[in-house]
């Protein structure tokens, strides 16, 4: 600006020079008239120097900018706006300290006469972009090659951007987990780059994300404990959510906690560096944290000790470590308290009763609540009136493990080791006592029946032997899977290789005797008059319902059946079906690679669940609807003899299948007792003939 007007000058002054040469051959009134214009120019001089630096206004600006159509292609062919909405940008906060060009500052006149270059935040806010230089969201990449998240991305479109105090904006408190939520929240997005979109679900529900909803501006919101621009992964070293760093992150809010965390033992090993112990998320949760009184917190009455405490005090990881003591939780459970933990109690003692909560320190500090010294008032506070003679004994009495070195734990093994051989021992005499009476009785009274007629034929006998003994290896040895902890399991004393091989020998003799007793209906006379006579028809509905009416009271006639009744006809197509069934499933499961090679993966899994339920089924039906046929009907008690001789006493086939005329002939040879046929092969007054 200086330079032009030295230049402006120099030039009044060569031109008054010229004049003043002039002005000796002209008349003095001519000469008076060119120096009044040289004059006027010289006092022109400052106008003529700010039209040469001018640079555009807003309203300048805004006359092409304010045009909602207004907008351009990027380089990669994407239609951009640039129109400027004029309202938010007066009410933004750089509208009310800037004008355009002081962002622009490439623009020298309106309109410009070349594309201006892209504004950068940093010119301003430099120290914002030395953080977010370092930062996940800088790092990360989108498809095109573009940072994650910008600038705009978190606090709006550039003319609009907001004071972070300010309601609307969306990096106010309140607006804080809606703004990462846009991003954070997209399943696709969040599962391309590796992570998840439940964070957000789960902080929406959690204590902090309700009180936020609620209005709290206190609340803990993304960026209290995430940082603002220089957001790190949670396993950097500088992230304010890396394990070392959650206590101080988490007292920024809760200084009162953190100073009595930092003092316990859990809180000494982290300063220590020792990365199995628990900081705040550990044991409260992440994104899920929910308050205590919350039954579903995982630091609620009912949760703590089963769920929470559990995951490191009782596997053996910290005793092989550390030497700390395992099996606590288990030891509790078993201890009137968990008993009654498990059975709903919301008042007995759980570990923070006893242990403390954020103040948990060894049982050797003073300071502890577990301390010997301290051991009255802690129990006290629901045992009143006790004293040191009640305290001083283990409360975590582990019978089945570790060292004895207490009276009360050695005590407990004693008993254990004198009542377990002596209930074997007494229960089996028992067991063995009542089977010897009960086989003789029911054999006598089967002795006693009277004449019979034949209900299975021996080959239909051995069908059924086959298949009843290898559905109960099935049950057992399936069941054992599933359930690896339950008594049968134990009981059986299999490792997983047997089991499975047993398990599979069970299951092709079942096939096998399927397979045989098609073959059995097919070509046999016998096989072919069975399935016939066991045809369901619309009668066995009829008789259902008659029946049901009958023992009700509401009839005085109970329904006649032929051969077999409705109930045993349902019972074998069941049975067909689900022989088909578990096969089925068991093969695939059995081939689960091949299927899914051949089929998709999700077939082995639907199997999988088709095989368990079906087998659950299966096993009810025989305990509940079989069972009761065979052996809790009154009329058949003990037992329906028919699985093992095949036969059946007339009186009772009678009644139950009146309409089997064709059987009751046939047998009528055989229906006698031996007495019967004794009596007729005995003459009068003398010994029997041979």
């Amino acid at each position: 600006m200086n330079a032009k007007r030295g230049w402006l000058s120099m030039r009044v002054m060569e031109i008054t020079a010229e004049m003043d040469d002039e002005a000796c051959t002209l008349s003095m009134k001519a000469a008076s008239k060119t120096r009044v214009l040289a004059m006027g120019c010289f006092l022109l001089l400052p106008v003529l120097a700010a039209q040469a630096e001018h640079k555009p206004k807003d309203a300048e600006c805004l006359a092409c900018h304010a045009d909602p159509t207004l907008t351009t292609t990027d380089a990669n062919g994407k239609t951009v706006s640039l129109s400027v909405d004029a309202g938010k940008m007066k009410q933004s906060v750089h509208g009310s300290m800037f004008s355009c060009v002081d962002c622009h500052k490439d623009v020298k006149s309106s309109p410009h006469a070349t594309t201006p270059a892209k504004t950068a935040c940093s010119d301003c806010h430099a120290d914002a972009q030395a953080a977010y230089r370092h930062s996940y969201h800088a790092i990360a990449k989108k498809p095109d090659g573009t940072p994650a998240a910008t600038c705009v991305d978190c606090h709006g479109e550039a003319h609009g951007v907001l004071a972070s105090s300010d309601a609307q904006s969306p990096v106010s408190h309140s607006n804080i987990p809606t703004t990462c939520g846009r991003c954070h929240g997209q399943k696709f997005l969040m599962e391309s780059t590796g992570g998840n979109s439940q964070v957000v679900v789960a902080y929406q529900d959690s204590v902090h994300g309700r009180a936020v909803q609620n209005g709290s501006q206190t609340a803990a919101v993304c960026t209290d404990c995430h940082g603002t621009h220089q957001i790190l992964a949670a396993n950097d070293a500088r992230s304010p959510v890396n394990k070392y760093n959650i206590p101080a992150t988490c007292g920024k809010c809760h200084g009162e906690v953190r100073q009595v965390y930092q003092q316990s033992i859990h809180g000494q090993a982290v300063t220590r560096g020792n990365e199995l112990a628990p900081v705040c998320t550990d044991c409260h949760g992440i994104h899920t944290i929910k308050a205590p009184s919350d039954p579903n917190s995982s630091v609620s009455d009912r949760n703590l000790s089963g769920a929470t405490c559990a995951r490191c005090h009782q596997g053996v990881r910290l005793t092989q470590e550390f030497d700390v003591a395992g099996n606590r939780v288990s030891t509790y459970m078993d201890s009137y308290h968990g008993l009654a933990s498990q059975g709903g109690s919301l008042v007995v003692a759980n570990c923070a009763s006893c242990h403390g909560v954020h103040n948990i320190l060894p049982s050797s500090d003073p300071r502890s609540t577990i301390n010997p010294a301290n051991l009255d008032a802690t129990c006290g506070q629901c045992h009143t009136g006790v004293t040191e003679n009640f305290t001083r004994y283990k409360v975590h009495v582990d019978v089945e493990g570790g060292r004895a070195l207490d009276k009360g734990t050695r005590a407990v093994r004693w008993i254990r080791r004198f009542y377990l051989p002596l209930i074997l021992l007494v229960i089996g005499g028992m067991l063995a006592h009542n089977a010897l009476l009960w086989r003789a009785k029911a054999l006598a009274r089967r002795r006693a029946m009277g004449p019979s007629v034949e209900r299975m034929t021996r080959n239909q006998r051995w069908q059924h032997l086959v298949l009843l003994t290898s559905f109960f290896v099935l049950v057992a040895t399936g069941f054992a899977l599933k359930y690896p902890d339950s008594w049968f399991a134990v009981a059986l004393g299999l490792g997983e290789r047997w089991r499975s091989i047993i398990h599979r020998v069970a299951g092709v003799l079942l096939i096998g005797d399927g397979v045989y007793h098609v073959l059995y209906i097919a070509f046999t006379r016998d096989g072919r008059r069975l399935v016939r006579d066991l045809l369901p028809t619309p009668k066995d509905v009829r008789d259902a319902w008659a029946t049901m009416l009958f023992y009700l009271g509401h009839r005085t006639e109970k329904p006649k059946s032929g051969r077999f009744t409705y109930a045993e006809k349902a019972e074998y197509w069941a049975l067909v079906w689900g022989t088909v069934l578990m096969a089925v499933t068991g093969i695939m499961l059995w081939a689960k690679v091949t299927v899914g090679n051949l089929m998709a993966r999700w077939w082995v899994d639907a199997a999988t669940a088709v095989h368990f339920y079906e087998a659950v089924l299966a096993t009810l039906a025989i305990l509940v609807w079989h069972f009761y046929q065979v052996f809790f009907d009154p009329d058949v008690y003990p037992m329906n003899w028919a699985w093992r001789d095949g036969r059946m006493s007339v009186e009772h086939y009678k009644e139950e299948h009146e309409l089997d005329t064709e059987t009751l002939a046939q047998s009528g040879a055989q229906a006698e007792t031996p007495a019967e046929k004794d009596a007729q092969t005995k003459p009068e007054g003398g010994p029997p003939q041979a």
